[in-house]
């Protein structure tokens, strides 16, 4: 196999595949042990029709596409592999030269990673990380164990508030018409929760139980459905029921129910030491991310889109996956929120640059520092990895193995190796009075 390329413009190369007779010749042998079992010739059974006779009665041609199919991938691969072509999106493939007796020739057309020109990586200034826990952290995350361990209690009098949820019956129509997917029957809501199209939820508040109403509001323009995109339409509500929270009171019975402590006073104090090693950990998160992020922003890359529409890709997956986690889909997201993919994408996009942006300066910083990953490394996450799924290291390490994941996991570990070197190579960020 020969492989050359030149570069075209900006993020794109063209690459000159060829390759022999001979590998043409096994790829014609394997597209006719492909195809010859669909064959049929008056005489022969399936498979059994001889090789000459197929091809006087179809024509060699009738192999090409499959043997190329066949061969293509692979010839690619290589060629990637010997000129360290770094692909970013699937290459446009152009067909010179195919044929019985013939070396197969081809050109690839295909965006590649771009340039990253560095500005100063090393003495960035980020902020130390505040771990001091004020009174007031503590009370909101009293608070918050508070709302964990209230109790729905039903109001039999009064209107619905802020907080509560309520049981209801909706019936939409639009132009006095019902439409599909605008009714439903008990429908727990929680008011404020903004679950509902904007407003909605704002006119059930003062509402009383059994009580009936109107509510007026406007879907999104943005919204999933074309029929009802922007359409004023009428949801008439019967409210069956108001649930309240009841707080349970802060005292020492309420710390021995939520925790391991007799009283308030020792639980408090056992909060603010956690709190204080978790703002440490959020600290060092955001100083990981200012420094990186200020190092990204003095970088100069040209960025194919490609990449960001395949981070794009990534992260929608990854959102679909979180939305099943909780029992939702992606369709029933788009109904509740009145967005559409197109939305949705577009929300991304701004991260998914960020991110693809992030990546291709710590990657180039890695390069430039010969930041490796050495088989401990690589040992001692997967140990990590093993406390967390309950399984054994070499367990997982054939299943990364297997699925090809395990370079993810070294490329994983680099990245987090270059953001601790930038860390390491910071200063602190002086207080300007």
């Amino acid at each position: 196999m020969k492989a050359t390329w030149e570069k075209i413009e900006k993020n794109l190369v063209a690459l000159d595949i060829e390759v022999g007779e001979e590998q043409v010749k096994e790829a014609l042998d394997k597209a006719f042990k492909k195809v010859v079992v669909k064959a049929n010739v008056p005489g022969f059974r399936k498979g059994k029709v001889p090789r000459g006779i197929f091809e006087s009665r179809f024509g060699v041609e009738s192999l090409y596409q499959d043997a190329i199919d066949i061969l293509l991938p692979e010839v690619y691969s290589a060629a990637l592999k010997e000129t360290g072509v770094e692909p970013v999106d699937r290459p446009d493939i152009e067909i010179e030269q195919f044929g019985k007796g013939q070396s197969f020739k081809f050109k690839a057309k295909v965006t590649v990673k771009p340039e990253v020109q560095l500005g100063e990586y090393k003495g960035v200034e980020v902020s130390a990380a505040d771990v001091a826990v004020g009174e007031e952290e503590i009370a909101a995350e009293l608070e918050r164990l508070q709302q964990r361990q209230a109790e729905l209690v039903v109001i039999d009098e009064g209107a619905a508030e802020l907080g509560d949820v309520t049981v209801i019956d909706f019936d939409g129509y639009l132009d006095g018409e019902p439409f599909e997917g605008g009714k439903s029957e008990r429908y727990s809501l929680e008011l404020g929760s903004n679950s509902f199209i904007p407003g909605f939820e704002e006119q059930v508040v003062g509402m009383q139980t059994g009580d009936f109403k109107d509510i007026d509001v406007t879907f999104p323009e943005s919204y999933h459905a074309e029929n009802l995109a922007g359409k004023p339409v009428v949801f008439k509500v019967k409210l069956h029921e108001i649930k309240r929270k009841n707080l349970p009171a802060l005292d020492d019975e309420f710390a021995k129910d939520v925790s391991e402590f007799d009283t308030l006073e020792e639980f408090k104090l056992d909060l603010s030491g956690k709190l204080a090693e978790r703002k440490q950990k959020e600290g060092e998160q955001a100083r990981e991310t200012a420094v990186v992020e200020k190092v990204a922003e003095a970088a100069v890359i040209d960025i194919p889109q490609a990449m960001v529409d395949s981070e794009t890709d990534f992260m929608l997956r990854d959102f679909e996956n979180r939305l099943r986690m909780q029992g939702m889909n992606l369709d029933l997201y788009y109904q509740f929120s009145g967005q559409d993919e197109t939305a949705l994408r577009a929300q991304m996009h701004a991260d998914a640059l960020k991110r693809v942006r992030n990546n291709l300066v710590l990657e180039q910083i890695a390069k430039n520092e010969n930041i490796e990953v050495e088989e401990q490394d690589v040992n001692e996450e997967l140990e990590n990895l093993s406390k967390t799924y309950s399984r054994s290291v070499e367990e997982l390490r054939e299943i990364f193995t297997a699925n090809g994941n395990l370079q993810n996991i070294k490329e994983d570990l680099v990245l987090r190796k270059t953001i601790k070197f930038l860390l390491d190579n910071s200063k602190e960020a002086t207080e300007v009075a």
